[in-house]
């Protein structure tokens, strides 16, 4: 079995994430058009996962390489599923509940939530330039959240962290998993195993009625969220998430367009303020875990590097 990442190629890891930044805004339109439209969140969740089993058996069969679907380690794919479910719900519902640019602002906090995972779970030294941009990012969130204000709703900027902190987690695992399977397996268990999760609430909230345009947004859906996916794991095989994160943030602008084209939102002077701030402390830390691995493949001194 495969114990190392494969090859590093930070350039190529940047242009991948750059494309599911914007895979990944577009599929953010399509489920805030589908909850608007009446659609329920866990059946958005259902069609955006569906899509993925048969098109990438498809895909596979056609190259002869379904060997690729085999896996040792089916406990980690099932524990990445549990909480990538999670995390779409919050993801997906704090679209629903929050203007796009917001929404999309309160997720680059994952940086922020990958240095306290780092210092909590990993035992990892943890030094005052990250520290420092923590306390910079979460005081970009209040600027944006302005608690008590009517403009950003207090239930969904929770959410929104809240999704940020999953982002963080499977992030982690996702590169853990890369270590041994193929972006296309990783992909490929998240639906498998969350697909009759999902199927079960069907019943219950699922229409079997949907006009075109709603069967137009969940093709859109699927789609989108099947590409955008592939090139957010694919990224992380090629390089660490301490650099391919960086550009996550170009998805504020296609945040910020998408808002105004579909929406006619423009962010208010607030968000404006604060989204910096959560920019800064993301590349803070990028920066910092970028020169910290530099220096651990060099030499490594005795008692660790503080950062």
């Amino acid at each position: 079995m495969q114990t190392e990442l494969p090859r590093q190629r930070p350039i190529l890891a940047l242009v991948i994430r750059l494309g599911a930044a914007l895979a990944l805004a577009m599929m953010l339109v399509f489920v805030k058009l589908g909850s608007e439209s009446g659609m329920h969140l866990a059946e958005i969740l259902f069609w955006r996962q569906l899509p993925t089993v048969p098109l990438v058996i498809g895909y596979l069969a056609l190259r002869g390489n379904l060997g690729k679907l085999k896996t040792q380690r089916p406990k980690v794919h099932g524990k990445r599923a549990l909480y990538g479910l999670a995390g779409m719900f919050l993801n997906f519902g704090a679209v629903t509940l929050l203007p796009l640019a917001e929404a999309t602002t309160f997720g680059f906090t994952s940086a922020i939530w990958a240095v306290i995972l780092s210092a909590v779970l990993l035992k990892e030294t943890v030094g005052p330039y990250r520290w420092a941009a923590v306390v910079l990012g979460f005081a970009g969130v209040l600027v944006i959240a302005q608690p008590g204000h009517a403009h950003i709703p207090l239930f969904g900027a929770a959410v929104a962290l809240g999704s940020a902190f999953m982002i963080a987690l499977i992030s982690i695992q996702i590169r853990d998993l890369n270590r041994t399977e193929e972006p296309l397996t990783i992909v490929f268990y998240f639906a498998l195993f969350t697909l009759p999760v999902l199927a079960l609430f069907l019943p219950f909230v699922g229409h079997w009625h949907h006009t075109p345009y709603q069967w137009a947004l969940l093709i859109g859906l699927g789609c989108t969220g099947l590409f955008g996916q592939l090139m957010l794991t694919a990224a992380l095989r090629y390089g660490p998430v301490s650099s391919v994160i960086v550009m996550d943030y170009s998805g504020l602008i296609w945040a910020t367009l998408f808002g105004w084209l579909f929406f006619s939102n423009l962010p208010p002077a607030s968000t404006w303020v604060g989204a910096p701030l959560i920019v800064m402390a993301g590349l803070i830390i990028a920066y910092r875990e970028h020169k910290l691995a530099i220096e651990r493949a060099d030499t490594v001194p005795p008692g660790g590097v503080n950062v």
